[in-house]
């Protein structure tokens, strides 16, 4: 098996969070049924998915001097994760606020404490990217710091796969600097000006080397140039979206490190998402990867 260096500059996070029969509506008040506190963030997020499926993994972000930033720098060791690039900043430890329904839905609302306060790549930040095989980025982080880094990771001849989330304008030139782009739905409809995920994806690919995008129940679709191929989701019984999209990203970096072919890791990455949705919270849903194994060896 091999462990191809993924680097993870993102954010981390604890996220607290309630489930609901149903979420409430502007102005309402609902009583919730139980309340969790569990680390997350879709750095840290990738980063521990990317881990539990085999990759060697150097996790490149910022938490607080306090107890939140405590746990989640523990939970990222005990799945192997060097977090020798995690730095202690002044600001509390950003934190996502999180409300999951009876169907398995959430909404999110993120503080980004610490995850704020990196305004530049720090040498260990360089140091990190440059011995990385692979570099994962995502939108939690201030957008210059996410330009800097996937500029620094191309002039230094390693790939980066980015999450566009959450969706927002990015920086001219960005895109140009990335080789694997992974929104979802909304978030490439929003990034290509189009409704059609699909058409997106293909006006996306224009930009950068490639798309996967992710259709939740309906797969993931992975374009290049004119080319697109479509991966179905697995049918599962969900009980909590949340960092569902992570974990995907995080076991499609681990197989691409493998160098597997394009259908094997999306559909390892499927595996996995499939997985974490039958289980509550972020970090605590990602499966390892003797579980995605058996999963897929008994087609799902």
């Amino acid at each position: 098996m091999s462990t191809g260096g993924i680097a993870v500059l993102g954010s981390a996070n604890m996220d607290l969070v309630v489930t609901v029969d149903r979420a409430p509506g502007r102005g309402e008040t609902v009583t919730g049924r139980t309340f969790t506190t569990v680390p997350g963030g879709k750095g840290a997020n990738q980063a521990l998915a990317a881990a539990r499926a085999g990759a060697a993994v150097r996790f490149l972000g910022a938490v607080g001097d306090d107890d939140f930033g405590r746990t989640v720098s523990t939970i990222l060791r005990a799945d192997g994760i060097d977090v020798s690039g995690l730095v202690t900043s002044a600001e509390p430890t950003g934190t996502a606020h999180i409300t999951v329904d009876g169907d398995g839905d959430n909404s999110i609302v993120v503080v980004p404490g610490a995850n704020g306060s990196l305004a530049a790549l720090t040498p260990e930040h360089r140091a990190g990217i440059e011995a990385a095989d692979l570099l994962l980025l995502q939108l939690e982080l201030p957008l210059p710091l996410v330009a800097e880094a996937a500029a620094h990771a191309r002039a230094a001849g390693v790939r980066t796969v980015l999450t566009p989330a959450p969706a927002v304008p990015l920086p001219s030139g960005l895109l140009g600097d990335v080789d694997v782009l992974v929104p979802n739905e909304h978030e490439a409809a929003l990034l290509a000006h189009t409704g059609d995920p699909v058409a997106a994806g293909h006006r996306l690919a224009a930009e950068c080397g490639d798309v996967v995008v992710t259709l939740g129940s309906q797969g993931a679709v992975h374009i290049r140039g004119g080319d697109e191929r479509r991966v179905p989701a697995f049918a599962v019984p969900a009980v909590d979206t949340t960092a569902a999209g992570d974990t995907f990203v995080g076991v499609l970096a681990a197989s691409l490190a493998e160098q597997l072919p394009w259908e094997a890791a999306m559909r390892r990455a499927g595996a996995a998402a499939a997985l974490s949705v039958q289980r509550f919270g972020a970090s605590s849903s990602m499966p390892a990867r003797g579980e995605i194994d058996a999963f897929l060896a008994t087609g799902g």
